[in-house]
């Protein structure tokens, strides 16, 4: 009896087994992915409990971060710079708070974090890679980008050919580095200059494989562009998103080239899931077209625990 048993148990245990790879296979499709949170989300949070934020961060549930800058590395242009700017907008920290990329990584592995990425200046990018790839490698940074095209890089087409050459070039250097370079859009240039779209133009001129993009769901609405329709007709160029919703469908006041076009449409910044933007959809979409890392963003939201929350709860759910 007992024999029998053990023969019945050993095959139901065999016909599992064979099973579970067509399972595990099939269950890939409805696998959420691993969410992460762009920092400039809550910087004052970062500025005055670095330590307490992160694990705020990980008890949530996100698992990935994208750092912005400057860091120790940057050049003391950017350095200097940011010191006038963070004082207006109420915080002092960015970069590593004060920790070094060795001290930081064990942080990191402490709450389960893993920085893929980071927002860094175009100076910076061109002439301090080798110190950017150093501390990348221990952080492990994989994707560095900037937030911005310089304003005088960008007043007409002439700027734009430039800035295609350095965007190569940078590239160029990110991938003899270890690193990729990507290119984050604050929805200016989808306007034509000259006949020509800026935006698109950089995409058909810039080499594929060493200059990627990141596509900011909120601010490619806001300048009129659909999210799903320059995925689909993009595939393989947008790696990361940035995860913002809308309580209100609405587009810029002007071309978006201005800092009060955006601020215009600050008040309208909603947690993912709560506002007007088909975020399931666009995540989807971009998932299928190549994108690797997707990033909750709500820059410098009153309330960081509350929208990383409730975001959370939407994004957690939706299904790939």
């Amino acid at each position: 009896m007992q024999r029998r048993k053990f023969i019945q148990s050993a095959a139901l245990a065999t016909a599992g087994a064979s099973l579970l790879p067509h399972w595990a296979s099939s269950m890939k499709n409805y696998r959420s992915t691993d969410y992460g949170v762009a920092l400039f989300t809550l910087p004052k949070s970062l500025s005055e409990d670095f330590e307490g934020t992160l694990k705020m961060i990980s008890e949530i549930g996100y698992k990935e971060l994208e750092f912005f800058g400057p860091y120790t590395y940057s050049t003391k242009e950017a350095q200097d710079s940011w010191k006038q700017t963070a004082g207006m907008l109420g915080f002092s920290g960015s970069g590593y708070f004060g920790y070094s990329p060795k001290d930081l990584k064990a942080l990191l592995e402490r709450y389960g974090l893993t920085a893929p990425s980071i927002h860094i200046d175009l100076p910076t990018l061109q002439h301090n890679m080798g110190a950017i790839a150093e501390a990348a490698h221990v952080v492990g940074h994989k994707y560095v980008g900037i937030a911005m095209i310089p304003d005088d890089m960008r007043q007409n087409m002439d700027d734009y050919k430039r800035t295609i050459e350095v965007f190569n070039k940078v590239g160029e250097d990110a991938k003899n580095n270890g690193l990729t370079f990507f290119y984050h859009n604050h929805g200016y240039g989808h306007t034509p200059k000259e006949g020509v779209v800026p935006f698109q133009y950089i995409l058909e001129n810039t080499d594929p494989d060493l200059v990627k993009m990141q596509l900011d769901v909120f601010w490619f609405t806001a300048a009129g562009v659909d999210p799903k329709e320059i995925l689909e007709n993009n595939p393989g160029r947008f790696t990361s998103l940035h995860l913002k919703d809308m309580s209100e469908k609405k587009t810029f006041a002007g071309d978006g080239e201005s800092m009060q076009d955006w601020m215009g449409l600050f008040p309208y910044l909603a947690d993912a899931g709560s506002g007007v933007l088909p975020l399931t959809e666009i995540i989807q979409t971009a998932k299928k077209s190549g994108a690797k890392h997707f990033f909750l963003e709500k820059d410098m939201t009153p309330e960081p625990k509350m929208a990383l929350t409730n975001s959370y709860d939407f994004l957690s759910k939706i299904k790939l």
